[in-house]
């Protein structure tokens, strides 16, 4: 992405379920279409034929969710402790089967593909270092997306630097063109995750037929499919989900709610986005829970977290072994000055607002402890 448009990017943003089952990472490359070639943990070909899909599990699946992450950049400076401490206040929170988070930035070190080196504050490109992962699996985390405008912000040895960091800990991820990531719990069920984004470099969430069709391949490796997609305009002015395409500073950001809905027809069980760095509304669709936009979840000292832009929250659902919505709850978060993330804010009651008025009857209902539930 275009330094101009990183900086005003920024600028526009304004300014407990029981401990995971565990399980071994599972990854898979369900499509051969990549503009650069990345590496993951025992990666395979899925075959090119559409097989039956995957029946259901034996059990219910516990899901935390959260927005975008990144641990800090050496332009605007890196947490003590080597990060270690960044999800002190929130590991709490980050409990169950499945916990998944978008990471928005390269694991890399030397100067960014977009920005080179010295900069002086002048492009916002964001890598830690590749030991940083380790703070990602210690906080709870069991699956990360990478399919955002940053994971190319070192380029194409960056994106696999950072498959490479993320193998090293055994932390699944997805998010370049095809990639499924298949959590296996230890009873033997099974989470396929897809990350979408409307870049090149991802599984191109602008491209509705394909994601649709990756979908589908995806739910006949596993009975449960969460589709995390970092989309829409960015900012507190885009709070609501628009009917329409989203463009954000001239660059298309794709259909959101058009892409949402798809995805859920096609299969997903789950919906969770993030690309507009604030909280959006929530609305169910055959049963499933569509999450438009949690907002960012931690930025050390690169997003200005004034106001709305710096309300986040943690969502925890639990799905059948159909994956069909069982129960659900919004947990709100807030980010301090340096973008650390805290309990509190008031996200529950901006979600609750924003979903009766972008989605009626179709909306979640958000309680005022944050409980969601359909509405009859």
């Amino acid at each position: 992405m275009l330094a101009v448009l990183c900086v005003a990017a920024v600028a526009g943003l304004g300014a407990v379920i029981a401990a995971g089952r565990g399980g071994a990472p599972e990854a898979v490359t369900a499509d051969a279409v990549a503009v650069a070639p990345r590496t993951q943990a025992q990666a395979a070909t899925a075959p090119a034929t559409t097989a039956p899909a995957a029946g259901p599990g034996t059990a219910d699946v516990s899901v935390a969710a959260v927005g975008d992450i990144v641990m800090g950049t050496p332009e605007f400076g890196l947490p003590p402790a080597g990060g270690r401490r960044l999800f002190s206040a929130v590991k709490p929170l980050l409990r169950g089967d499945v916990v998944l988070g978008n990471l928005e930035q390269a694991l890399a070190t030397g100067p960014s593909a977009k920005c080179g080196s010295g900069s002086g504050g002048s492009c916002f490109a964001f890598a830690s270092p590749p030991s940083y992962a380790r703070n990602l699996t210690a906080a709870g985390f069991t699956v990360v997306t990478t399919a955002n405008n940053h994971a190319n912000d070192w380029g194409a040895a960056g994106m696999r630097s950072t498959d490479r960091a993320l193998d090293r800990v055994g932390l699944k991820h997805a998010g370049s063109p095809g990639d499924i990531a298949v959590q296996r719990m230890d009873d033997g069920t099974k989470v396929a995750v897809i990350g979408m984004a409307p870049y090149r470099w991802s599984q191109d969430a602008r491209d509705i037929p394909r994601a649709v069709a990756l979908v589908r391949r995806a739910a006949t490796m596993a009975p449960i499919v969460i589709v995390s997609a970092h989309v829409g305009a960015e900012g507190a002015a885009h709070r609501r989900v628009p009917r329409g395409a989203e463009e954000y500073l001239g660059e298309p950001r794709g259909d959101t709610r058009r892409l949402a809905r798809a995805v859920v027809d096609a299969g997903a069980d789950l919906f969770i986005g993030h690309g507009p760095h604030v909280m959006r509304g929530m609305e169910f669709r055959n049963g499933r829970l569509i999450a438009y936009s949690l907002g960012n979840f931690l930025g050390y000292k690169v997003f200005n977290t004034a106001g709305y832009a710096g309300q986040s929250g943690v969502l925890r659902v639990t799905l059948g072994p159909d994956g069909r919505f069982r129960s659900g709850r919004l947990t709100p978060v807030r980010l301090s000055g340096d973008g650390v993330p805290s309990p509190g804010g008031s996200s529950v009651r901006d979600v609750a607002t924003l979903s009766r008025q972008d989605f009626g009857r179709s909306s979640a209902r958000v309680s005022a402890n944050g409980t969601i539930i359909p509405r009859s």
